[in-house]
């Protein structure tokens, strides 16, 4: 899937969001689907506590949720986030996922930020598992 538009152009081709969520059949693997200056646009699909707490130390971390919720745990507190909800994971700031269900998110990340932040652990997807296409 190539978004890339031609300099001062415009990108030819739509990406239905609907439809690629319904293209990633993994749990906590996120997948980029575009770009923005140096920033990764990325679809993932969650469900379970299966990610550890981690921080990123250089990169803010963008969650939109589409369809679900989901509970950002921190050290001292947690917030749910519901569909339609925004909300910005600040830079060292640790942090750790929950859903119960299925949940569907949009992560807007730096291009530098590692999957699982601080913490390489069995599940951590490098970049390239990232630009998978979606098929």
């Amino acid at each position: 899937m190539n978004l890339k538009g031609k300099k001062g152009g415009i990108c030819m081709k739509a990406l239905n969001i609907n439809e690629s969520f319904k293209k990633i059949n993994e749990f906590w693997s996120p997948r980029i689907i575009s770009s923005v200056e140096n920033c990764y646009v990325k679809l993932a699909r969650v469900k379970g506590d299966d990610i550890p707490f981690h921080t990123h130390e250089n990169e803010d971390e963008l969650f939109i949720i589409h369809r679900g919720s989901l509970v950002l745990e921190f050290e001292n507190s947690s917030i749910e986030l519901n569909e339609g909800d925004v909300y910005l994971v600040e830079k060292g700031i640790a942090h750790k996922p929950v859903a119960k269900e299925v949940c569907e998110i949009i992560l807007i990340e730096k291009k530098t930020t590692a999957h699982t932040g601080d913490n390489d652990v069995e599940m951590t997807r490098s970049l390239e598992e990232q630009m998978r296409p979606l098929e």
